[in-house]
């Protein structure tokens, strides 16, 4: 390498990449830029520097990089980012900046799992019509607008922040939460909801796991988001195997 390893950009937004800059901050001899893309209003600060919002498509990207002489990216965005992460390869292979994608193991269905697994938001809303009546929607703030045509169903809504504007629901309730989230708290709220049905998105990781515990343990329809297909990059599942991949540069 050209450049000596000591300015890294963190593509943030995940526990992961919140640890990562913590162990770069006690590990010294880092400069870490985390990047988030503002989607949440008040987000949790990480260790070093921190700018907020996009950089304009890969090419934006490719100039922060150059400009702030970048020695490394390390992509820990949330596992359905799909455009951060085709940007980040994209800008990376312009200028030659080495690239490492820190990304959570997906969740797998198990013994006595209900799983009805799924690509496309409307395919979603097509399962939930078959069938469901009380509903728990985890996902983002951004999907809700594929269910809101449901009209039979009553839907539990539960999101860090308050959609703006609401869609149009016949009949939901928002709950304002932020995991991590127990099993003795997810399986009262899905039995005081009377749920039946929980749409979610495989973000993998124990904060949010226990809704598919509860759900297991209750008989209860999960009905899953496939992660996208990303772009080929070096891969690592956890902050000591990107740490080791630093090191290795």
């Amino acid at each position: 390498m050209t450049r000596s390893i000591t300015k890294l950009l963190v593509l943030g937004g995940t526990t992961e990449g919140y640890d990562l800059t913590e162990a770069l901050y006690e590990a010294g001899g880092f400069r870490t830029i985390t990047s988030l893309a503002g989607r949440t209003r008040r987000p949790r600060r990480p260790a070093g520097e921190l700018r907020v919002g996009g950089f304009g498509g890969a090419r934006g990207l490719a100039a922060f990089l150059d400009e702030r002489r970048i020695a490394a990216v390390i992509n820990a965005t949330h596992p359905f980012a799909a455009a951060m992460g085709r940007n980040a390869a994209a800008a990376c292979r312009e200028v030659g900046v080495p690239l490492l994608r820190l990304e959570r193991p997906a969740w797998r269905p198990g013994p006595g799992d209900r799983w009805l697994e799924f690509g496309e938001w409307a395919e979603a809303a097509q399962l939930i019509a078959d069938g469901a009546r009380r509903v728990l929607l985890a996902i983002g703030r951004q999907e809700l607008d594929a269910f809101a045509a449901l009209d039979h169903v009553w839907f539990l809504i539960r999101s860090v922040e308050a959609p703006d504007p609401m869609p149009p629901f016949r009949q939901a309730e928002l709950l304002l939460a932020r995991g991590p989230f127990d099993l003795a708290g997810e399986r009262a709220l899905l039995a005081e909801r009377q749920i039946d049905t929980i749409v979610c998105r495989n973000s993998g990781g124990a904060a949010t796991e226990a809704k598919l515990v509860a759900a297991r343990e209750l008989g209860l329809r999960v009905v899953m988001k496939r992660r996208p297909t990303g772009p080929q990059v070096p891969t690592v599942s956890s902050v000591p195997e990107a740490l080791h991949w630093l090191s290795a540069l």
